[in-house]
């Protein structure tokens, strides 16, 4: 997936209120840009970090950048766009190129699901549907690991609930973590920051609910969805 206007570099001054954030762009102009993620950002919104934003010209936003990728050391980075993950699903999809979700004819996004919710994606084929939550695993806190969540998720408990419920009604379901930065070979589910969240995954896991973990390509110029990487389950401080 390409941005579709290209990013431009500028330097955090500070994010605040979750979803706003001051910058200053290279000739020194200071901008107000769009936050698109509530998490806790951990390692990616320190003031001074390099980031990158995309503008806008459209007239009814209030704010003429959002702010998409930040530079990390050595030379990665990360996305903190947390709706990026499933624009970029939704084209790996489509071209089937997601190993294990490649034998299906039709892709829908945002079906309304369970109680009250909408799932990201439901595939449907010759075979049974299946249902397909995406989380964006931004957090690292040592070593080549990559986590989900970085802070207290409800929301995302319940999911795992309503994909078990798929399941047993003879549904297929798949959990899909996305890993959204360049310096992490392996994926795990953070259990001590939302011990929910961790228990509402592991029972789901044994009700049938599938995880495919997956790499990413990240670029100023796009994000792509690339091949598999290990799965860890769920781990306890890193």
């Amino acid at each position: 997936m390409r941005f579709a206007t290209p990013l431009i570099p500028a330097t955090l001054v500070r994010r605040y209120k979750r979803f706003l954030a001051d910058a200053v762009l290279d000739d020194g102009t200071e901008v107000t840009a769009h936050c698109p993620n509530p998490g806790a950002m951990t390692g990616q919104a320190a003031p001074g970090a390099r980031i990158w934003l995309e503008p806008n010209d459209d007239p009814k936003r209030k704010l003429k950048y959002g702010w998409r990728l930040t530079d990390l050391p050595g030379g990665h980075r990360v996305v903190v766009d947390t709706g990026l993950p499933n624009r970029v699903l939704a084209e790996a999809l489509r071209a089937r190129a997601v190993p294990g979700l490649d034998g299906y004819d039709t892709v829908r996004a945002e079906v309304g699901y369970g109680a009250n919710s909408r799932v990201d994606f439901l595939l449907t084929g010759p075979e049974r549907d299946i249902y397909v939550e995406v989380k964006a695993v931004t957090l690292r806190r040592t070593g080549d690991l990559a986590e989900f969540p970085d802070c207290v998720t409800l929301r995302g408990a319940r999911h795992m609930g309503e994909l078990a419920e798929m399941v047993r009604q003879g549904h297929r379901a798949v959990v899909l973590f996305a890993l959204q930065r360049t310096d992490c070979d392996r994926i795990g589910v953070a259990s001590d920051i939302d011990p929910g969240y961790g228990r509402a995954f592991d029972a789901a896991r044994v009700a049938g609910v599938e995880v495919i973990a997956l790499d990413s390509r990240i670029t100023v110029g796009g994000v792509w969805a690339q091949g598999a990487l290990p799965f860890m389950g769920t781990v306890t401080g890193g």
